[in-house]
């Protein structure tokens, strides 16, 4: 419920600036692999929840 309340007071400003001091600090080149990672953890842990190996 908290989670919920505290995504909907971000608003599109605040988006912005998380996106622009992300692309500071990793770099153009990084954040392609950095998201892949993170798809490749979301995919594996769905997997886990499911039970499948």
């Amino acid at each position: 419920m908290e989670l919920t309340i505290v995504l909907a007071a971000i608003g599109t400003q605040e988006i912005l600036i998380i996106l622009l001091a992300v692309l500071l600090l990793f770099g153009g080149k990084k954040i392609p692999e950095l998201m892949r990672g993170l798809g490749k953890g979301i995919k594996e842990f769905k997997n886990g929840q499911e039970g499948k190996a």
